[in-house]
């Protein structure tokens, strides 16, 4: 299947692939279908772009990446809708926004993306954690 990409130009994917979002993701709840494309070579960055919608995409990253200590608790009913059988199957991502000069990019961590990636199921969590907020310095120097 071929798809129109913000960053990428047109792309073939392949249709089982697709990441499924039942609900869609905070601000674009019709935009169900995204697909992960590398964006660097070494595997940190990535695009999750919309199947359906060529100019959304939204840069991503693993938050352990950069955040160790990063840690939370999925709720049950997260657990149920992702159908999460095994810890081994939970992806976790941060969307990031993307600054310039690119060392001063921040993380999502309040509200994750969880992907079973047995099942190709997603969801967009929101954290009630007062430690996580939505701009987290990705290079923030260590202490």
């Amino acid at each position: 299947m071929k798809i129109a990409t913000k960053y990428h130009g047109n792309v073939e994917i392949n249709s089982g692939e697709i990441l499924k979002f039942e609900k869609g993701i905070l601000g674009f709840h019709t935009e169900k279908e995204f697909i992960l494309l590398p964006l660097s070579d070494d595997g940190i960055f990535y695009v999750m772009q919309s199947v359906s919608n060529g100019m959304l995409a939204f840069i991503i990253s693993n938050p352990f990446n950069f955040f160790k200590e990063y840690d939370f608790k999925l709720e049950d009913s997260v657990i149920k809708e992702l159908e999460l059988e095994s810890e081994k199957n939970v992806v976790v991502y941060s969307i990031l926004t993307v600054q310039d000069p690119f060392n001063k990019t921040t993380a999502n961590l309040q509200a994750p993306i969880i992907i079973n990636s047995k099942k190709r199921k997603a969801k967009q969590v929101v954290l009630h954690n007062e430690h996580y907020n939505t701009k987290h310095p990705i290079f923030e120097k260590q202490k």
